[in-house]
């Protein structure tokens, strides 16, 4: 297997286009990932930062297999995402914004029926589900039926499940998505103690900077569909500095001074514009 856990080689992906019927006006398709590369090292923690509506989720499809891109390449540990689909899928665990789970069942069940797919027996399941969700202040709630959990508790589940069967390659979609401000730090702080204990390698995708920072050894900024800068929080903040105290730069003022807005606009025009 591959030493280098993720490589992302000019990646593009574009959705629409065309004319549904003949009459109407050819649309142009709409780019949303624009020849996007990076690499990740094994034990880090990547951070593609950026607004609402970026590219973020599409390059985190992508890599999952769950889109095929337009052009470039991806290879998780060695493995390329087209060609091999199967062992890509094998080392790689996901947590989307918007996580699907048997509603009538319980964070166990649901737990249960996911691990069983990687082999894990129950007594282990059992126990390593009670372990993390403990340390997401669910232990109590276990058993519980999804239908009565929160969107920020179902999220702390959906951050379990993927945590589950200790993958060696992590995709963090907007995790903390819905959590509520201590609920977000236990889900920072579990995704550093995971990293550490088993030497996992994170992409983490977010719109918070302050997650960003405490999280992440680089990050890179993701605008329209490109990365316009990557480097570590001290690295970034270098660049625009010009004489400032570097430690007084906000990651706020370090994406408003590089990109010309602060992430908030840049949602503004995604959304409106």
């Amino acid at each position: 297997m591959n030493s280098i856990p993720l490589e992302v080689s000019e990646l593009s992906k574009s959705f629409g286009g065309g004319r549904m019927f003949p009459w109407q006006e050819k649309k142009e398709p709409i780019k949303a990932v624009d020849n996007v590369s990076f690499q990740i090292k094994r034990g880090e923690i990547y951070g593609l930062i950026g607004a609402n509506g970026s590219g973020k989720s599409t390059v985190v499809r992508m890599i999952s297999t769950l889109l095929t891109p337009d052009a470039g390449s991806v290879r998780v540990f060695g493995f390329d995402i087209e060609r091999d689909e199967l062992e890509v899928r094998r080392l790689l665990n996901r947590v989307s914004p918007d996580p699907s789970f048997f509603k009538n069942m319980s964070a166990l069940e649901n737990l249960l029926f996911f691990a069983r797919i990687y082999g894990m027996g129950s007594d282990e399941i059992k126990r390593k589900s009670f372990e993390i969700l403990s340390r997401l202040d669910l232990g109590d709630r276990i058993r519980e039926p999804m239908l009565h959990f929160s969107r920020g508790q179902q999220q702390k589940v959906a951050v379990a499940r993927a945590f589950l069967t200790s993958p060696v390659m992590m995709l963090l979609d907007e995790p903390t998505t819905g959590l509520d401000p201590a609920s977000k730090l236990e889900v920072q702080n579990f995704i550093r103690e995971v990293r550490a204990d088993h030497d996992a390698t994170v992409l983490l995708t977010t719109h918070d900077m302050d997650e960003a920072e405490r999280l992440c050894d680089r990050i890179a900024f993701l605008v329209n569909g490109r990365i316009v800068t990557e480097g570590t929080s001290l690295e970034l903040r270098s660049q625009i500095a010009n004489g400032r105290p570097v430690e007084e730069i906000s990651m706020e003022t370090v994406f408003l001074e590089i990109t010309g807005k602060t992430i908030e606009e840049d949602e503004e025009v995604l959304v409106h514009g």
